[in-house]
């Protein structure tokens, strides 16, 4: 799974992604600082199961502090969006294939209403950011339209000539898509959704594309709202005009990416004890920072994290892989009686996988070789085997088999 923070420039995409990441990619106060996608490394915050379990774990590809697992997953900041990106403005054209690979997005807008629609500067309070959220959709709509509309009239052709296996909408879609991270269940979902006919596309109007678009974009690509910049002076009421005019279709997280980059720094450089999420940090040794360090540590907790419960951050990012994407946490292991691999290590993978994954979909997710070879698996908490088409369940732990690899 993969999420991408997407936006209008000069809203904090890029300083969203350095706290969510700790990469140091180039944060200024103009449009386009961000031109090539960066890709990082974000994690999940989740109770690790070893509590419930009763062992000490000793993670590999995460880390558990205090009960808490982070798990790592994929991450890419693009260039900010401007509109009539979708007609090649701005950096469109290169924003749009980098959020091909996105699963999900996290739509990072100014919540302080200090920036309009080009990202340019304008006072605090005057710029609606429900304004940004909705040109966004739309040149990402328009978009996937023109996708589609590419070679429509033989796509069409080739759907109703009524030759014998002649391929459906559906299918011929899937393959023109592909590349967009797609499936074909959710194509299916959104011809039904738009309340359109598959079997007659001749029949679809410019307007019935941009609805089928529209639909297809929010189930393959859902979206939250990360509402930056939340403990600016006017964000708390532009905050809460988003959430009433967006939420439940599109959720919105209140967010502080300076605060969090603040904390992850000073927690990475020792000063402080901090967890991504938490709601408050404790300052590890007052020789060691400055007056001006404790003032802005202060500051953060006085402005963000007493009157939000947080920074918003690791919320958001949650949010995108366990809402949005329905993501569980599995665990695979090679003993199912100590919940070790090979070496001894005690719980030491942990995966976020789709719910209604099954076990085979694990295999395949630790090795491809694993996958092909499969059998069954097994359930740590009850011993029993289970078949390939075993559904997932949060906090899983399972064993997989599989037969063996000869030579």
């Amino acid at each position: 799974m993969i999420s991408g923070i997407v936006g209008k420039p000069n809203v904090g995409k890029s300083t969203f992604f350095n706290s969510a990441t700790l990469m140091n990619v180039a944060v200024a106060n103009y449009p386009f600082t961000t031109i090539n996608a960066n890709v990082g490394t974000g994690y999940i915050r989740v109770k690790c199961v070893h509590m419930e379990l009763g062992v000490k774990d000793n993670p590999v590809n995460s880390a558990c502090i205090d009960g808490t697992r982070l798990i790592p997953v994929k991450m890419v900041d693009v260039a900010g969006l401007v509109p009539d990106a979708s007609k090649g403005r701005g950096l469109g054209n290169k924003f749009l294939d980098d959020v091909r690979q996105a699963d999900a997005l996290i739509h990072v807008v100014d919540s302080s209403g200090s920036t309009d629609e080009e990202g340019r500067a304008v006072p605090s309070g005057t710029h609606d950011p429900l304004v940004d959220v909705e040109f966004v959709k739309k040149e990402m709509v328009l978009w996937v339209k023109g996708l589609i509309e590419k070679d429509w009239a033989r796509l069409c052709r080739t759907v109703e000539s009524g030759a014998a296996g002649s391929p459906s909408l559906v299918s011929e879609l899937t393959q023109k898509l592909s590349g967009l991270s797609i499936r074909e269940n959710s194509i299916e979902t959104a011809v039904h959704k738009a309340g359109l006919k598959a079997d007659k596309p001749t029949s679809w109007d410019a307007e019935d594309l941009y609805s089928f678009s529209k639909e297809l974009l929010d189930i393959s690509k859902p979206m939250l709202i990360a509402a930056n910049k939340c403990d600016q002076a006017p964000s708390k009421e532009l905050i809460s005009k988003l959430v009433k005019e967006l939420a439940p279709a599109y959720p919105v997280v209140p967010c502080a990416a300076e605060a969090e980059l603040l904390l992850r720094r000073a927690s990475h450089a020792g000063f402080i004890s901090y967890v991504p999420g938490d709601s408050s940090f404790q300052i590890s040794d007052l020789s060691k920072i400055t007056a001006a360090q404790k003032r802005a540590l202060e500051l953060v907790k006085s402005e963000v994290l007493d009157p939000w419960k947080g920074t918003g951050v690791q919320k958001a990012i949650n949010d995108a892989y366990l809402s949005l994407l329905k993501g569980i946490v599995v665990y695979p292991v090679e003993d199912e009686t100590k919940f070790t691999d090979k070496k001894g290590n005690v719980l030491p993978d942990a995966r976020i996988m789709h719910l209604g994954d099954t076990a085979k979909d694990l295999a395949y997710s630790v090795h491809t070789d694993l996958g092909d070879s499969f059998l069954y698996a097994i359930d740590s908490r009850t011993g029993l085997r289970v078949g390939a088409d075993y559904k997932l369940k949060n906090n899983d732990v399972l064993k997989i088999v599989a037969t063996a690899r000869k030579g």
